[in-house]
Formats: C-alpha cells, structure tokens, sequence
C-alpha cells in the first residue's frame, strides 16, 4: 500500500474514532437531558400528590370555610351567595315556561311546557342568538332591546297547543352568567361585565328591571319570575329528576357549587325565614383557597400572569380552562431546561393557553399502540413533528399528573360540602339517601377526569357512606334549570294548591 493510501486510511479511521466518541458523548448528553426531564416529571408528580390524607384536610377546610362564609359577608374567601331560591322543583309543575340564559355572546331563549307528575317535561323547544358585537359595548337599552326582540319572535311560534292560560302572564326564568348582587328571587344589581361586554350603564342597575323595560317596549307580556345563576339551575334541573339531589356542582371551563342549606344554619340571613325552611346557596368554589392545596411553581406563575391574580385558586387547578395551560407549562420547562423538543423551543409553546383541555384530554386517552393522537395533537397544535414514542409517554403522564390531581381535588370539595350537611357518615340506622347533580364539559366529555373523580369520592367517603351517596348529570341547569325556577316560584302556584 503506498504512502498516500496509508495516511488515507488514517485520517478515515480517525474521522470514524471522531463520530463515534461524538455519538457517545451525544448519547450522554441526551441521556442526560432525558434524566432532566424525567426529574422534572418526577418533582412536578411529587408536588401535585394528593394522597387521601391531604384530600381528607382540604375537605376540611372547605367545610370551615363555608361555615365562615355563611357566618357574614366577607368572612371567607367563599362568599356563599343567599341565592332567594327557597323553593325547588317538586315535579308537580304543569304549564308553560320561558327560560332567556344569558352567558356569553350568544344568548338562548327556551320554551318548556310542564306536565307535572306525570308527564314531566311534555315538550321543550330553544333558539339560540348571536349578540352583535357592537351590541356588547354599546347602551343597556341597545342591548336588552335586542333580546327582547329576539325573546318576542320566538314567543310568536307557540302552537296552537302551547299557550299559557287565559289571563296569565308568561313567567320566565333568567340565567344571567355575569357577577350580581341578588336582592330577591327576582332583582339583582351587576357588580361587572366580563367576558369582553362593557355595557356601562348597566353596572349598577337591576338587571331584571332592564329586561323587564325592554319586555315591555317589545309589546310581550311577560314576567321574570326568577333571576339565576347556572349553578342554581342545575341544582334545580337535578332536584326535578330526583328529590335526594342536594348539592350541583359546575367542572366546565368554569367551575361553582351551589347546594341546600338549612335556613336557620344562616347567620347572615336577616330576613324572615322562609316557608320551606331551605334555602339554596351559590358557594362560588372556585375562589377556595388552602395551605393544603397542593400547589406547584407552575400554577403560582399562571396565577400571576392571569386577569384576576390571587383570585380563583381552586378554579385554576381544576377547571377545563386551565388543565391544559398547566400542561403547556411543564412542557415549556422540560424544553427549556431539556431540550426534550431539540435545541431549541418549539416557538409555538410559548404561546399561552394554545394548548386547551379538550386537546390534552385527546392526548391523555390515546390509546394507539405508538400514540398517534399525541403525536399528531404536537403536530397540528404546535407545529412539532417527529417525535418519539417515548417522549410521548412523558406527555401523556403529564397530562395524567394534572387532570388527575384536578379530579381529586374535585372530589374533596364534593366531600366539604357533604360534611358540612352531615351527610358525609351514616349515622346508626340512618339510610339518607344523598345526590349530586353535575354538569359541565370537564365533567362530560373528559372521561379520565369523570372516572377518577367518582372513584376518588367513594375512596373518601367509604364503602358504607358511599352507598348512600349518588353522582347524577343534570344538563342544560341555565336552560331547563331556569325554566323550572320560573315554575316553582310562579306567581299563581298559590293559586293552584289546594
């Protein structure tokens, strides 16, 4: 072999011995990176523990919070809302019944026909409207004209069949998703808009008394027999179904709780004590707070970077709003200090609130040999392609960390409120029968979250509690809910009773 071909071979063995001492040295490093990662994992999982213990304590504090709330206004962080809902559906209605459910920037009008015992809901008919988005930002009258407008045509459509009794008014209940001050099962003052409205002369008034104006100006005879708040509905919506529901609770984008109260358990109460002797409170849960909530760097950087910081807590670890965000977050650190995603971060990842619950929710049920849902959720979302099946893995665990600690916390807070009625243990010979009702799109849709939720609040109650404790979805509580409302708090039920 000649000279040059010798040192050839040299330099190409050398060049070999070079690739490989940098495959290895990458291999350390990327075994390195993934033990980073899994550390991250590993503090993130130890930090959202919820073991029953701690479980068993933030029930606790919810039940002494909810004692403190109802004691006087502004005595917890759970403001416990006098709801003036002291009547809920039997199932005795009979009639026909409007419903206007008011939360966002759509609106829907509904039209439910009553048949008591019986028949119970005989037929039920809704139309849902968009509201002008010059509308959400102009005059109170603008605005409540409109959806008087709208309630005056879809009342043109009663059939022949469906009408309210000869000289009756109709009576509509009236969901109104936006923070008020109730003053009586009819009439409440708006504190604020939210959800990007800015009526201003609305803050302030009585939101019944500005529909009412609008009712009369559009020529309809009608009368708001109750102001509601959705949480109230479906507690409503699900008493209707089942006399033993106590207590509704909201996981949706949102979450709130609201339950029956005995009237004299109210110190704040004031006022004359009602017939029934119940009285349904707005608990307003999603501003719980605790030292044993189990709380992470991740969810303190959301609170801070959020609307209302210090505000909502309980909300923010829990609801289909924020689920995916946490997610985002520990992704974001597990790039930046990992390089799980390459060198450098995926610029879509930065962005917060791209990834939304129902996405981490796909991710989290995959059940594809190779998770081709995750990996085409990274795609589609956040534009990241290639990945592992391992890293895969890792995603999906995040995504089980948070949805599972947010379905336990749930639980725990269901068994507050359990405690604070006295239904959380069976007392000898004792075989009251409690229901929840729920409803939201967390609860719904988010399979994992439901399952784990349910099974959480049978491990915490017991095996003997828990057989007398039922969970129930109760839906449409701002439509049917509202409706029923009207009709238990009729003008004419007096009338009727015998």
């Amino acid at each position: 072999m000649g000279k040059v071909a010798v040192g050839a071979a040299v330099v190409c063995a050398a060049a070999v011995c070079a690739a490989a001492a940098l495959v290895v040295r990458h291999r350390i490093k990327s075994s390195g990176k993934w033990a980073r990662a899994l550390s991250i994992l590993t503090e993130f999982e130890e930090k959202c523990g919820t073991p029953s213990s701690k479980l068993k304590q933030v029930a606790d504090a919810m039940t002494v919070e909810m004692h403190a709330g109802l004691a006087s206004e502004g005595g917890s962080k759970l403001k416990m809302i006098i709801s003036y809902v002291d009547n809920l559906p039997t199932g005795d209605e009979k009639g026909l019944f409007y419903a206007l459910d008011l939360g966002g920037t759509n609106f829907r009008v509904l039209r439910v026909h009553l048949g008591g015992k019986e028949s119970r809901v005989v037929k039920q008919e809704f139309e849902e409207v968009s509201i002008p988005p010059h509308l959400m930002t102009g005059s109170s009258d603008e605005l409540f004209d409109c959806i008087a407008s709208a309630l005056a045509k879809f009342v043109a459509t009663e059939s022949d069949s469906q009408h309210v009794s000869p000289g009756r008014q109709r009576e509509l209940g009236f969901t109104f998703s936006f923070p008020v001050r109730q003053t009586s099962i009819s009439s409440g003052t708006l504190i604020k808009w939210t959800k990007g409205f800015a009526v201003e002369d609305t803050v302030g008034q009585d939101v019944v008394g500005e529909l009412t104006k609008a009712i009369e100006r559009a020529g309809l005879d009608m009368r708001v027999a109750a102001l509601v708040n959705d949480t109230v509905g479906t507690l409503a919506g699900g008493r209707y179904n089942n006399p033993d529901v106590a207590a509704a609770v909201i996981l949706g984008t949102g979450t709130n709780a609201a339950y029956v109260e005995r009237a004299h358990a109210i110190p704040k109460w004031h006022g004359l004590l009602p017939k029934s002797g119940e009285m349904v409170i707005n608990m307003e849960w999603g501003n719980f707070r605790s030292s044993h909530l189990p709380l992470t760097e991740y969810d303190q950087a959301l609170d801070a970077g959020s609307l209302n910081p210090g505000e909502q807590i309980f909300e923010k670890m829990i609801s289909g709003m924020y689920l995916g965000e946490i997610v985002r977050r520990v992704l974001c650190k597990m790039a930046e200090e990992a390089a799980i995603f390459g060198d450098a971060v995926p610029p879509k990842l930065k962005i917060p609130f791209i990834l939304r619950t129902p996405h981490t929710s796909a991710m989290h049920h995959d059940t594809s040999p190779d998770l081709k849902v995750v990996a085409t959720k990274l795609k589609d979302i956040l534009e990241i392609s290639n990945t592992s099946l391992k890293l895969r893995k890792l995603i999906v665990e995040v995504c089980d960390i948070v949805a599972t600690r947010g379905a336990r916390l749930s639980a725990a807070g269901i068994v507050g409120i359990l405690k604070k009625l006295g239904r959380d243990t069976v007392k000898d010979g004792e075989k009251q029968k409690s229901a929840v009702a729920l409803d939201g799109g967390l609860y719904e849709h988010y399979t994992k979250f439901r399952t784990c939720m349910e099974n959480t609040l049978w491990e915490l109650l017991g095996e003997e509690a828990s057989e007398n404790i039922a969970v129930e979805h109760s839906m449409d509580g701002s439509g049917i809910g509202a409706a029923l409302l009207a009709a238990s708090h009729s003008q004419y039920i007096e009338v009727e009773e015998p």
